[in-house]
């Protein structure tokens, strides 16, 4: 069992539909940041998410693949700089060298965690101060998250990757709150990604993978948002 005591606290914190969805559908063409402030209904609430994002955790933890999706890959502008610092596991990579300049300049520190000893990141590692790159030959996310605590002294991290690897910290017992905005939308689709997607379980004997929890707080927020904050009984 995970000890909270040498690790961070950490935060799941997304933007959802009312049935759990967070893309517009099955594809990275479709972004929930460009299509939901389309929607009559959705978009005239949608800026509450982002000012109560604006107040999470200085560390914000993602995935490559989602910072790819936003679009940091071809990004050319000087963006403003803001005092939160990522945190960005990165495999495959889905990060290009553009894309790392970006976050380099756009983030206070950028932590990029990588089992591929190819990743373009290094190539970079000289030109940023505030590049740190922290390689494994294979990503564990206990080890990650005690040497984060131990070695960068990072002792709170707001979760906000894909349902894939949201799921990998679940089963892990590393999500220790969950902070759900939802918004007034139902996206259907089978194969549209959810809060936590990943390996699904197949019996009995591994209910124990799931997760109860505590509803601590509930706000109803305007034009139809609902805020929901939960403690995790790992």
């Amino acid at each position: 069992m995970n000890n909270r005591n040498n690790r961070p606290e950490t935060t799941l914190f997304l933007l959802e539909s009312l049935d759990g969805k967070i893309n517009s559908g099955n594809t990275d063409a479709l972004d929930v940041d460009r299509d939901w402030k389309t929607i009559k209904g959705v978009k005239e609430g949608l800026q509450q998410y982002y000012d109560i994002e604006s107040e999470t955790d200085l560390y914000s933890l993602n995935s490559g693949r989602v910072m790819a999706k936003i679009g940091v890959n071809e990004r050319t502008d000087e963006p403003e700089k803001t005092i939160c610092s990522f945190i960005i596991i990165d495999r495959k990579p889905h990060l290009n060298e553009n894309g790392v300049a970006f976050l380099c300049k756009w983030v206070n520190k950028l932590l990029l965690v990588t089992d591929n000893k190819s990743h373009p990141a290094y190539n970079l590692r000289h030109k940023y101060d505030n590049l740190e790159i922290i390689y494994y030959d294979e990503i564990d996310l206990n080890t990650l998250m005690e040497d984060l605590y131990d070695k960068y002294n990072v002792d709170k991290i707001t979760i906000q990757t894909g349902g894939t690897l949201n799921c990998e910290f679940l089963r892990a017992g590393l999500i220790d709150n969950v902070n759900i905005v939802i918004a007034p939308l139902l996206v259907g689709g089978s194969d549209t990604n959810t809060l936590i997607d990943g390996k699904a379980i197949s019996s009995v004997e591994e209910l124990n993978k799931l997760r109860a929890l505590e509803l601590m707080d509930c706000h109803i927020l305007k034009k139809s948002y609902v805020q929901l904050k939960y403690k995790v009984l790992n």
